[in-house]
């Protein structure tokens, strides 16, 4: 999968090739990030085709394991996967360069819509911020049941999955959702030790353990400092990206568990109005692209005194930067790893705690701000049918929502 220098390669030609495989990569990202609609799992579907049947880069085995690698690992899995494959074509700056081309273009639209906020506090902006608010709860809803479907499947992980619910519910901050992540993975090595360990594999990376023992380091100590920073009413550059960085190292189980993690240190700290973190979730389902660029908006929601651009990109940042030290730190050792029959049990405690701690989130802000009579229910269940019924895309779950709600309020 890497590319590899012949010994009869000049170093001229050497940079060239170099050169035109990093391009090459921006290009195939850059359209795939103008076009990937419908979330993580359908952009599993678009790497499929275009990496596996379309183009060859990886064949279906080391995809389907590259895969495995992503899932069990905290982090955006698909952009994840997008950076890795960037990595095996064109090393260092073909990672850099997937993950520009698949992110900069939903990155600028969830921009572009911060400096939009501020104008639809009332009328027809106010009833659209609503129905921005019901996709989030037809979004979080679907990837809830999908999650429990896939990551709850007997019942040593359901008692996992409700007593972490039950746990969040009865405390609700942030230390509780970690402590419960913890518990999970314990918890796991106990009732999970009939899970089976994921195929393994070994890739062809141009580093070696050395690197990857530094890169895990970064990622740990990065972690560190976040968790450590003292906390402050008052937004800082600094708190910002402990925010997001807090909140990309632990998002196990999909892009979705990244609402209750953020909602805790945005909303809670009155950095951002529940309202607008809501809103701007729903309007992450209208971009293609990963569901992280959220961070963008939020980033430029947050009081600083900085230009705007220059928060979204810390958050943007912070956000997708613990995921990638550790995917970065893993792949020379996941077949080592893999093999550990205590390391497929633990990871399957982690996930099935996780669903316990989306479920919380879903009950309340999202279900409790979104839906508020049955009118709003009513538009939440056509829209669930629109996406889990009739397979439609989230855009139109969006287009619906925002419509309905739009012409229901007095200014429809």
């Amino acid at each position: 999968m890497t590319q590899m220098t012949r010994a009869d390669d000049t170093p001229t030609s050497t940079l060239a090739r170099a050169a035109s495989g990093y391009r090459e990569v921006f290009r195939v990202f850059l359209r795939l990030g103008l076009t990937s609609f419908g979330g993580p799992i359908a952009h599993l579907g678009y790497f499929r085709e275009e990496f596996v049947c379309r183009r060859g880069w990886l064949d279906e085995t080391q995809f389907a394991h590259l895969l495995a690698v992503c899932q069990f690992l905290p982090g955006p899995a698909s952009s994840q996967m997008g950076f890795a494959i960037g990595l095996f074509r064109a090393g260092w700056r073909g990672a850099l360069a997937a993950f520009l081309a698949f992110t900069l273009p939903s990155a600028l639209l969830m921009f572009g819509f911060a400096a939009l906020a501020p104008s639809l506090g009332h009328g027809i902006g106010a009833a659209s911020v609503h129905g921005l608010k019901l996709v989030a709860v037809v979004i979080v809803a679907h990837g809830l049941l999908g999650m429990a479907r896939q990551l709850v499947p007997d019942l040593p992980r359901a008692l996992i999955a409700i007593s972490v619910l039950a746990l969040i519910g009865s405390t609700g901050n942030a230390l509780t959702q970690i402590v419960a992540i913890v518990l999970g993975g314990l918890l796991g090595l106990w009732l999970c030790r009939h899970v089976t360990a994921p195929a393994t594999a070994v890739f062809r990376v141009d580093y070696g353990r050395r690197t990857a023992a530094v890169l895990l380091m970064l990622f740990l100590s990065g972690l560190c400092a976040a968790w450590m920073l003292p906390s402050s009413q008052a937004p800082t550059a600094v708190g910002l990206a402990a925010a997001f960085y807090k909140a990309g190292a632990l998002v196990f189980g999909g892009g979705h568990v990244v609402l209750p993690l953020l909602q805790e240190t945005l909303v809670e700290t009155d950095w951002v109005r529940q309202d607008v973190f809501l809103a701007g979730y729903g309007a992450a389902q209208a971009v293609p692209g990963p569901l992280f660029s959220l961070a963008a908006f939020l980033g430029a929601e947050v009081p600083l005194d900085l230009p705007t651009t220059v928060s979204a990109s810390i958050a943007l940042f912070a956000v997708f930067l613990p995921g990638f030290l550790l995917l970065l730190a893993v792949l020379p050792v996941w077949a080592a790893l893999a093999q550990r029959k205590w390391a497929a049990s633990g990871m399957a405690g982690v996930n099935a705690a996780v669903v316990g701690i989306l479920a919380a989130a879903f009950l309340n802000p999202v279900l409790a701000e979104g839906i508020r009579g049955s009118l709003d229910l009513s538009i939440a269940l056509v829209g669930f049918a629109l996406l889990a019924g009739a397979r439609l895309s989230p855009v139109w779950v969006v287009l619906w929502c925002v419509t309905a709600a739009i012409a229901s309020s007095p200014y429809g």
